[in-house]
């Protein structure tokens, strides 16, 4: 599976090449990292802008445990797709999605084709459900995620806070995606 190469192409005819991230791609991660917008940032679990976090993905990469899948036009990374993955334990059946995209190519269908993309590495895997937390404050991320075939399953008010300390309403998503539509 590391050696997945796909092509797709955006709403404005952009082709964008799909691939598993390999320790090659530290300093293009970290060029990435560097241009996403401000707000993006706000929605990650960790300080992306730090060389070492960067350097600690490329230098443990283990596909079985957390599949980095990276979006590219031109050779330049434009978005960041993980699926995260157990092998023991009782949620061992499941999936966590995360997906970055540089601000530039939003709102372009890149988020759906990586979510998509993971939908069908999740299925290879052998997981039977996906799930993202998302910021209920960005519906165009829920929109995304809805046409991948999740749906809402949990809204936790006041459970997250931004840097400035206002409290946000997180949704819980799942994916069941043995069952899910492939035409989504």
């Amino acid at each position: 599976m590391a050696s997945l190469y796909k092509t797709g192409i955006l709403k404005d005819g952009t082709v964008v090449v799909l691939r598993a991230m390999t320790e090659d791609d530290r300093d293009k991660l970290r060029d990435f990292f560097n241009r996403v917008d401000e707000n993006d940032l706000m929605f990650l679990r960790t300080d992306v802008r730090d060389p070492k976090v960067i350097d600690e993905w490329v230098k443990h990469i283990d596909y079985r445990r957390v599949f980095p899948l990276i979006a590219e036009v031109d050779g330049k990374i434009i978005g960041d797709a993980t699926l995260h993955m157990r092998k023991v334990g009782w949620k061992r059946h499941l999936g966590n999605v995360r997906v970055v995209v540089a601000k530039e190519y939003q709102n372009k269908g890149l988020a759906t084709l990586l979510v998509n993309e993971l939908v069908d590495l999740a299925v290879e895997f052998g997981l039977e459900k996906l799930v993202a937390e998302i910021h209920l404050q960005a519906p165009a991320a829920i929109a995304v995620f809805k046409k991948a075939g999740f749906a809402a399953k949990a809204v936790f008010e006041d459970l997250v806070k931004d840097p400035s300390g206002k409290r946000g309403d997180l949704v819980v998503m799942v994916c069941d995606v043995q069952g899910r539509d492939r035409r989504a």
